[in-house]
């Protein structure tokens, strides 16, 4: 008898049935109508955010083929014809609107196209912007795209629990990534921000000053015009109410921020409404190519340029007594000048200067004025190459700081405050070729501005001193302020 062995287990795999098997028949169409229910929406409102991304890519092509089949081929071709004829005398007649209507929007889709599309995924990976957590990953969203010929302005999504910092940390590489010169993060709202990639330089060219105004009433003390910002608009300057303070190394144009002030206050200076004091401790050099435009010039930094300073102290003090309880602020209605107070080369005065008894006078008349001059009518627009704290102490005083081109990076952040050279406003990097160019922080704007001063020519300021001395203006009498000597520069 065989002997009996114990056969092996099953070792098969017991086949499954799908879950989807298992559901009766009626709830499969349910869920499959649902399904399609929830698709369809989905794939119309992508292809119509396809549409309003690429709105010329896709609805030119189809308008042709639509033509094309049906029309034949020559309706297309003379079509195309009279489009191209009637875009030439556009571009004739009006180029500035043709380029931002059509040029630049044409421009906008081939760059998000062919540029920001295709390297977005992989150049925030690259960068560490993209986030994973739990086996997902959280990704940057491209959100639109804005080309106006010489920046691109890329509107980012930013993931949970990112910061604009680390966007500004990495804006060198952003930078090279997307083929630009530069690249600079503002913040627009909560977790949206906007990246400027600059591809050229609007400012290259000298901007020419304007004509002169014949009418003092014409000049705004609010907003005066001293150039034009990057964006094409008009660089406009507050004068009442505030305090001007330039900073730059010799050459960088701090002359052409000074004759684009008194350019464009020229008409109040001859009208009586506003005048200019002047301090120049370099004898002259600047101040006194057109000492017709000053109501006193001084063109030292010793004894003569203290009492100035002095005087203009006492006033603003003598002023503010008998405004107090009747106004809070000057007007041109109170029948007293508006007063400047210009000073090139700041330091000579307040850190520069040998004797220490003058130094010190210097300066607690010069803050007197800029802390306590805004209310009664008295600006100061201080000039300076070196804008460390020892130098100018006080630069906190002025409401509105101009970087022109500075040597080193720290000292950005030392003029426009602390974070502006990570915004981007590198005037470190200005070049020599583009004296007047500037980077610009006014308070209560937290983004810096780039902007470049008018180009004043020897020729324009003899045409500002014939103007200035000119026998038919206007002149509005003022009741006499402690100080004042007869018109004229003094030496």
């Amino acid at each position: 008898m065989a002997r009996w062995v114990d056969p092996a287990p099953f070792e098969g795999v017991r086949p499954r049935v799908p879950w989807w098997m298992l559901v009766p028949g009626k709830l499969k169409v349910i869920a499959f109508v649902a399904a399609l229910g929830w698709l369809v929406p989905v794939v119309l409102v992508r292809l119509a955010l396809v549409v309003l991304r690429y709105p010329v890519a896709v609805l030119v092509p189809v308008a042709a083929a639509w033509c094309s089949s049906s029309y034949g081929l020559p309706p297309l071709v003379l079509g195309v014809l009279a489009l191209a004829a009637a875009l030439v005398i556009w571009f004739g007649l009006d180029r500035a609107s043709f380029l931002r209507l059509v040029w630049f929007r044409l421009v906008t889709e081939w760059r998000r196209a062919t540029v920001y599309a295709p390297r977005w995924r992989t150049t925030m990976r690259l960068a560490e912007l993209a986030k994973e957590s739990r086996g997902r990953e959280y990704l940057p969203r491209l959100r639109r795209v804005r080309s106006e010929g010489w920046r691109d302005r890329v509107r980012v999504r930013m993931v949970p629990a990112q910061s604009s910092d680390a966007w500004e940390l990495r804006r060198d590489g952003l930078a090279h990534s997307f083929n630009s010169r530069s690249c600079r993060v503002r913040v627009l709202k909560p977790r949206t921000i906007e990246l400027d990639f600059v591809h050229s330089d609007p400012l290259a060219r000298p901007v020419p000053v304007p004509a002169l105004a014949q009418d003092a009433d014409a000049v705004d003390l609010k907003r005066v015009v001293v150039g034009r910002t990057e964006t094409g608009r008009p660089w406009r300057i507050r004068l009442q109410g505030n305090q001007i303070l330039g900073v730059g190394v010799p050459g960088a144009g701090k002359g052409s921020l000074l004759w684009s002030l008194v350019w464009n206050l020229a008409p109040a200076v001859r009208g009586g409404l506003v005048r200019l004091y002047g301090i120049d401790p370099k004898g002259g050099m600047e101040l006194g190519q057109c000492p017709d435009a000053f109501t006193r010039l001084v063109f030292d930094n010793g004894r003569e340029a203290v009492e100035l300073l002095e005087v203009l102290a006492a006033e603003v003090k003598e002023r503010a007594a008998r405004y107090r309880g009747v106004r809070r602020l000057w007007a041109r209605s109170n029948d007293e000048p508006f007063t400047v107070l210009v000073v090139d080369e700041l330091a000579d005065l307040i850190a520069y200067q040998a004797d220490k008894g003058l130094r010190e006078r210097a300066l607690r008349a010069l803050q007197t004025v800029t802390s306590q001059g805004r209310a009664p009518g008295y600006a100061v627009v201080g000039l300076v190459q070196d804008p460390r704290k020892e130098v100018v102490a006080f630069r906190h005083l002025f409401g509105t700081r101009v970087a022109l081109r500075l040597d080193e990076a720290v000292q950005v952040d030392m003029v426009l405050g602390d974070g502006a050279r990570q915004r981007g406003a590198a005037a470190h990097e200005i070049s020599e070729g583009t004296p007047g160019v500037a980077w610009v922080k006014t308070d209560g704007k937290g983004q810096p501005e780039r902007a470049r001063a008018f180009h004043v020519t020897d020729a324009d300021l003899v045409e500002l001193a014939l103007y200035l001395t000119a026998t038919d203006a206007t002149v509005h009498d003022f009741p006499a302020c402690p100080g004042d000597t007869t018109g004229g520069a003094a030496a």
